[in-house]
Parts: structure tokens; sequence; C-alpha cells
């Protein structure tokens, strides 16, 4: 198939911005998937918790710059993709916010604190964990969890609603394209 389609019988319409919104949310949410629910347990599963948390927060904050990144970009391609007509993609834009929105609370302002408490706890010669920072720390860790969780489930949902190109508007059945 070509990555060109049909919105009307006169209009060709690329199909790149469409396809790159899938290959963005893709990795956004597969990234964030796979770093939160697979590779940071297996992490504290298998590592001592302090290096194990030193190297999940490293993921972490790669993750908040993918997140950023993709959340950006995949909000100008849905305000595109609206402006052309594929209304498929107007409802993605609040899911997008939230996930951003999500992502800019957790990793941008939470983990700096948690960065901050951990360093502290450290210089005093001691982990996070048993210093007297732990309280604080959990707390912190507990609602930057809580964003995580719901920026998860709102990128499955986002995943779950992606249009298809047809369904987007972009593509005619082949019997209605002209000949």
């Amino acid at each position: 198939m070509s990555t060109t389609g049909y919105a009307s019988s006169a209009t060709p319409v690329s199909l790149v911005p469409h396809r790159l919104f899938g290959w963005l949310a893709m990795l956004w949410v597969g990234s964030q998937l796979t770093i939160g629910y697979m590779v940071a347990p297996v992490l504290f599963a298998s590592l001592d918790r302090v290096v194990a948390g030193g190297i999940a927060a490293q993921l972490f904050r790669l993750e908040g710059i993918v997140g950023v990144v993709c959340g950006v970009l995949l909000l100008g391609l849905s305000n595109l993709l609206t402006r052309r007509g594929a209304a498929g993609y107007r409802r993605l834009r609040w899911v997008l916010a939230i996930m951003l929105l999500c992502v800019l609370i957790g990793y941008f302002a939470l983990q700096p604190f948690m960065n901050a408490l951990r360093v502290q706890a450290m210089s005093a010669g001691m982990d996070v964990a048993s210093s007297p920072y732990a309280s604080r720390f959990g707390l912190l860790h507990g609602v930057s969890s809580l964003f995580y969780l719901v920026q998860s489930l709102l990128g499955a949902w986002l995943v779950w609603l992606l249009p298809s190109a047809r369904a987007a508007g972009l593509v005619q059945r082949a019997e209605s394209a002209p000949r």
C-alpha cells in the first residue's frame, strides 16, 4: 500500500503523520510499561536495593525525557491530523495532555526531590531506606508511583483508541476510491 490514501475522491492525504503517530505512541507506551513493570522489578529482585534504586532512577529519568518528547510530538501530530479532518484524533488530545502532565509532575517535579533525599542519605553514609529521610522518600515514591500508574493506564487506553487510517477518515474503501 502506498503512503497516500484519499479522504475524498479528489484530495490525496499523506498517511505519514498517522503512521508516525502510531509509532510514537507505541514507543512511549511500550517503553513506559517495559521499564516500570518489567525492568524495575527485575532490578530490585536481582540487585542490592541501593544499586537497583540508582539504576532505576536513571532509567526513569530517561523515560521522562522520552515521555516529554513523544508527548509533545504526539500532541502536535494529533492537532495536525484533526485539522486535516481525522476526527478520531480529537479525543486523543486530552489523553495525551494528561499523560504529559503526569510525566512532568512525576519525573520533573517529584523525582528531583527523591534524588535529593537519596543524595542526602548517601552523604550521611546510609541508604535512603534506613535514613531519617525514609518516610518522606516513601511518601514521594508513593505519589510518583500513582502518577506512573495513571499514565500507564492512560497509555493503554491511548493505544486502544488509536484509529485506523480508514476509521480516521484518511482512506476510503477500495470500492469507493476513484478508478
